[in-house]
């Protein structure tokens, strides 16, 4: 993708001095991404494009801008890129998701629709892209390539073969082939996988990947394939090896993953970053407010020891470049006029932020009007779910057993989001597996929530950090089936019934009752409130789930999202049963 000036031969005018620049920002130290310098300039912008750097005489053709603004000495430094995020998880509309991010210094995004994709399929897609239109931020999307992310292995509301791929690929912010999660498929060269990177690559798209623990081999052939980014890496040497086979390592600090450090320390000692980025992926909008965005992950890596210009450069020159984007990302002839105006490199907080060449933000404040929009779709229900009774919540045994060999999940700590498979034997009562008083044990019931399939698995979990109640979310990865954590089946029936009538959200039930319930009806991922009323209904969600037991989490809220994610290793459960993830295999959930 190459952006371009509306009228490039009055944009060399402009350069030349010939005809005054719009806009005139002086007396600033210029952070190079490009040499890694920085020194005092003054840069001239015409209609959105940078015109001319001037490093020399910085007292002359201060009259040749119609407006001038001056930087006091402040740093200037290329607006954030975040190079792969789902605004989706924000909870937020994209007209409201821009409303928050603008004016921490985020200036475009490459954003995957595959959430709400799993739900409406190009529909969704559709209205993220329509929704986006005309805002005083760049949101570029990305095709999602797994819709399901599994097929075969779970259900969705939708499914995206290449056909979808070139139904979408001419819309003009329509940039790459969201995240390949099937890095199995990939690696096989399955006929689905293949077909959807084929059409891709035939529009010019780039190939955005997600390889979690891959390495030798494997990770060879998945880069053989054609992806060749992943911000799913989780250690030090995974994201070493990556690095080294020319893969773009994007360093995550979501609001579920925080990977940036462990990330850092296996990178760190390498000589060049060209292929090193950040990215959010999956941030909520109580974060967002509150910590940041891209510009709280660039300062986070900063705190871990990244020299402040390179780590600048990691979310910005290099996130355009991975992407594929020509003439963002720096600030140099020639490129978007995307900036940020700030005091400090290593706090990362904007006084100013121009989009375009425009100051869209000042002092944390939005400095234009984003209009509210209304779109068909905000008020179309997605939860189709058949009509539930206590019995659908049981665990049922094999006739005549009073004990049986249970299969499955255990999480091996609290901030991961990948499991282990265990097998433990369980007593029977009653004809049904019992936990038996163990409060680490909980059962996991994924529901199918679209019209013509009623599918419903029941699994069991291990340290998944309850001890009481359950919790039930219509966000659940990445075909967003009803999922509910819990104990009772009478609580799980409550739970599911107040998420029927709400049309979707997540709902924490204690002792009967319903201790609070985020709404979020649009495609039952997101809600139409701004950051700031959101933001305190999660706040709201968040003591729920902790008096439910998830006391040890610094945000609880996406806990529940992982159980149902069958690309992360190694098992996982969908509304068909419990999957072997490496091997695409089911596993019963009960030993013959």
């Amino acid at each position: 993708m190459q952006l371009k000036p509306r009228d490039k031969k009055s944009l060399l005018k402009a350069a030349l001095g010939e005809i005054p620049s719009d806009l005139l920002i002086k007396n600033v130290k210029l952070v190079n991404v490009i040499t890694g310098e920085i020194y005092p300039a003054n840069v001239y912008i015409y209609e959105g494009f940078i015109a001319h750097v001037e490093v020399e005489n910085l007292a002359a053709d201060l009259e040749a801008a119609k407006e001038v603004i001056d930087g006091k000495g402040q740093y200037l430094i290329p607006g954030f890129i975040d190079s792969h995020v789902h605004i989706e998880s924000s909870m937020m509309t994209p007209r409201n998701f821009a409303k928050a991010v603008i004016p921490k210094g985020t200036t475009t995004i490459i954003t995957d629709p595959h959430e709400i994709a799993n739900v409406w399929g190009v529909e969704g897609v559709e209205y993220m892209y329509d929704s986006s239109e005309d805002l005083p931020m760049r949101q570029l999307i990305d095709i999602p390539s797994c819709v399901p992310a599994v097929p075969g292995l779970e259900n969705a509301g939708a499914t995206f073969s290449a056909k979808e791929v070139d139904q979408l690929a001419p819309k003009e912010r329509i940039i790459g082939l969201a995240e390949v999660m099937d890095y199995v498929g990939v690696i096989n060269g399955e006929e689905r996988m293949m077909e959807m990177i084929e059409t891709a690559e035939k529009h010019g798209l780039y190939l955005q990947g997600h390889a979690p623990f891959l390495k030798g081999r494997e990770l060879s052939a998945y880069l053989c394939g054609g992806p060749n980014t992943c911000h799913e890496s989780r250690d030090s040497e995974e994201a070493l090896a990556k690095l080294r086979n020319g893969m773009h390592v994007d360093a995550r600090n979501s609001s579920i993953a925080r990977n940036v450090k462990e990330i850092w320390e296996g990178v760190k000692d390498v000589t060049f970053f060209d292929n090193f980025g950040f990215c959010t992926d999956d941030r909520e909008a109580d974060d967002i407010l509150n910590i940041g965005h891209i510009n709280d992950v660039v300062r986070y890596g900063i705190e871990r020891g990244m020299d402040p210009v390179a780590a600048i450069k990691s979310a910005t020159f290099n996130s355009a470049r991975e992407a594929g984007i020509e003439k963002l990302g720096a600030i140099a002839p020639g490129y978007v006029a995307d900036l940020i105006l700030l005091d400090d490199l290593r706090k990362l907080v904007p006084n100013q932020v121009f989009f375009a060449g425009k100051l869209v933000a000042k002092d944390d404040q939005l400095t234009v009007e984003i209009k509210a929009e209304s779109y068909p779709l905000e008020t179309k229900n997605s939860v189709h779910i058949k009509e539930l009774s206590v019995e659908d919540f049981k665990l049922k045994a094999p006739a005549g057993k009073d004990k049986v060999v249970v299969n499955m999940m255990k999480y091996p700590n609290p901030e991961q989001s990948y499991t282990e498979w265990v097998k433990e034997e369980l007593p029977v009562i009653d004809g049904c597996v019992s936990l038996n008083g163990d409060k680490d044990l909980k059962f996991v019931a994924v529901v199918n929530r679209y019209e013509g399939n009623d599918n419903l698995a029941i699994g069991v979990v291990r340290g998944f950090g309850t001890n009481c109640g359950a919790l039930a979310s219509t966000i659940s990865h990445d075909s967003h089936n009803l999922t509910i954590v819990y104990e009772d089946p009478a609580e799980a029936l409550i739970a599911a019934q107040e998420l029927l009538h709400c049309h979707g959200g997540m709902s924490a039930v204690k002792e009967g009752k319903v201790l609070h319930t985020l709404e979020l009806p649009l495609a039952g991922l997101m809600s139409l409130l701004g950051a700031e009323e959101l933001s305190l209904e999660s706040a709201k969600m968040k003591e729920a789930n902790r008096a439910l037991g998830l006391e040890h989490l610094a945000n609880p809220l996406l806990r529940i999202v992982t159980l149902a994610l069958p690309v992360i290793p190694t098992v996982k459960m969908s509304d068909m049963g419990l999957i072997n993830v490496p091997k695409k295999e089911f596993i019963p959930i009960i030993e013959a």
